[in-house]
């Protein structure tokens, strides 16, 4: 059963994202994870979270064009995405914009900021 609303996150690296998940799962929120842009999708298929946490710099299928993706499946803004990367400059945080992004947060990030986003766009 779920307890807070659903948050998907998506990072190729493990580490990550069970140091978000176990933060977010503190703040009451229900997480599923992703190790890939393709996993994410097919997780997509399954349920329909409330934010997607995705990160930009994956192999194979890339944040940007899971992004794309998701937006082609479900409008863009219909699930709000908060994207992180370890390239941190500001066009890239105005580039996730640009394309449809509720945030950007560049890595290595305190998971509070993190969780910042998440409560501004979904309160727990």
């Amino acid at each position: 059963m779920q307890q807070g609303p659903l948050v998907l996150i998506v990072d190729d690296d493990e580490r990550v994202r069970e140091y978000v998940r176990v933060n977010l799962e503190m703040e009451g929120y229900a997480v599923r994870e992703a190790g890939s842009a393709e996993e994410g999708l097919g997780v997509l298929d399954e349920v329909s979270p409330d934010l997607i946490l995705l990160d930009v710099m994956m192999p194979e299928v890339d944040g940007w064009e899971m992004l794309r993706r998701v937006q082609e499946r479900h409008g863009v803004g219909a699930i709000p995405v908060v994207m992180f990367s370890g390239k941190v400059d500001e066009q890239s945080a105005q580039e996730a914009t640009a394309r449809g992004a509720q945030g950007f947060v560049g890595k290595p990030f305190d998971p509070q900021q993190l969780i910042e986003h998440a409560k501004q766009l979904l309160p727990a």
